[in-house]
């Protein structure tokens, strides 16, 4: 249990919220360096998000709100779940802890000089402890959940692809069987693994990718869209073939279907967003016979729409699922009422007069602007904050929300 933060230490980290704002990406940036001077904790981390600048820039936008909000840490909350998940998809141990806390202070002294005054540091200290603790305890009982579950499993382990499956011109599928055979566990439908890859010049790097099939409790499977600049993605579609291996951490992450859902669903995709929903798509056929579900997507086009004919069986064995496509720049032989629903870009005047708009929980996942979009137009719309779920891809410091 992390020990209340004193009131000294509220006002002198309160006191930091001009520099942080002015100096946050500098600090950020010259802590990661003073990290990744040691190996083993550079390992942990996904670099391209790190070469990107997305990294820095995001986690100097979360030690911004963290200041900001350090007396009102329920503003906080859900953002320290979300990294106690990506911690435990990467496997950060409580262990890493005190290399992230010397390297923060030592950035913050060295970015802001003689402003970094002892009685500052100690306070940044005492609160680096205090959200360190936080997320060490939850990290402990999400693992544990974990281990206690059939399939559960902590750490790396080892899949053998048992299938690889092209969906389109871009996006391939990986059946994914546990190499020791047994049982793996039943993830929450919208959450991904964490992949290590031994990559040419990049040995241990590490991704993220959705699942995007329903829990079967025997395997995986993940479809990742090729990114010219993408390392790891070309590396699965040029290199990867059935019968290889690839090392995972249990499922993790803080977007996935309600458990029970309490109202009908719109599930809302753009472009490669639509893995998570397919997950859930899929849990909804097999688990929840009765739910009413709008599957809603857009895509460029055919060429790269993927997983159309899996997801249009999975409505038509489940009565109650609507599915509608919507391509943004068809191809001459595209036509609306055949290999797509609707010519153009979804809107939320569509969603309103297509779906159980006034009801539905609406789950989000696609690039930034896509999320941009529609979650502050359903908030706009009325749709309360508490029925808009949405994933963002990586790490992002750009606000989604209004």
């Amino acid at each position: 249990m992390a020990a209340a933060l004193s009131a000294e230490t509220i006002a002198r980290v309160k006191a930091t919220v001009p520099a942080l704002a002015e100096h946050g990406e500098a600090i950020t940036l010259a802590m990661y360096a003073r990290l990744f001077q040691d190996a083993h904790i550079k390992a942990l981390f996904n670099h391209a998000n790190q070469s990107s600048g997305a990294q820095p820039k995001a986690l100097a936008g979360a030690v911004l709100a963290y200041a900001q909000n350090i007396d009102n840490l329920g503003v906080v909350l859900p953002v320290v779940e979300r990294i106690a998940q990506k911690h435990v998809g990467y496997h950060i141990l409580a262990e890493h802890y005190p290399f992230v806390a010397e390297a923060l202070l030592g950035a913050i002294k060295a970015v802001l000089g003689e402003a970094a005054t002892d009685e500052i540091l100690a306070a940044w200290g005492e609160a680096y402890w205090f959200l360190a603790d936080i997320l060490i305890d939850r990290e402990a009982a999400i693992r544990a959940g974990i281990e206690a579950a059939d399939g559960g499993w902590t750490g790396w382990r080892d899949f053998v692809v048992a299938e690889k499956v092209r969906e389109s011109a871009v996006i391939t599928s990986f059946v994914l069987r546990p190499k020791d055979g047994g049982r793996v566990i039943a993830h929450k439908p919208g959450q991904y693994l964490t992949f290590r890859f031994n990559l040419p010049g990049a040995p241990g790097e590490k991704r993220n990718y959705s699942i995007s099939a329903g829990p079967n409790g025997e395997s995986y499977r993940i479809s990742v869209k090729r990114e010219d600049l993408g390392a790891a993605s070309r590396f699965l579609h040029d290199q990867i073939q059935v019968g290889d291996v690839l090392s995972a951490t249990p499922p993790a992450g803080d977007f996935f279907l309600a458990d029970q859902p309490a109202r009908p669903v719109v599930l809302l995709s753009g472009g490669v967003g639509l893995t998570p929903m397919v997950s859930m798509l899929e849990h909804i056929a097999q688990a929840h016979p009765e739910l009413e579900a709008h599957f809603v997507h857009g895509a460029l086009n055919s060429d790269v729409h993927a997983l159309d004919g899996h997801v249009r069986t999975l409505a038509k064995d489940h009565g109650g699922v609507t599915v509608t496509t919507f391509y943004s720049a068809p191809l001459a032989g595209d036509q609306a009422g055949r290999t797509h629903d609707v010519d153009g870009f979804i809107s939320i005047d569509w969603l309103k007069a297509n779906t159980p708009f006034a009801q539905a929980d609406f789950y989000l996942c696609g690039p930034t602007l896509f999320l941009k979009v529609f979650v502050q137009g359903l908030a706009a719309a009325g749709v309360p904050a508490d029925r808009i779920h949405y994933e963002v891809f990586g790490p992002t410091a750009e606000a989604i929300a209004a």
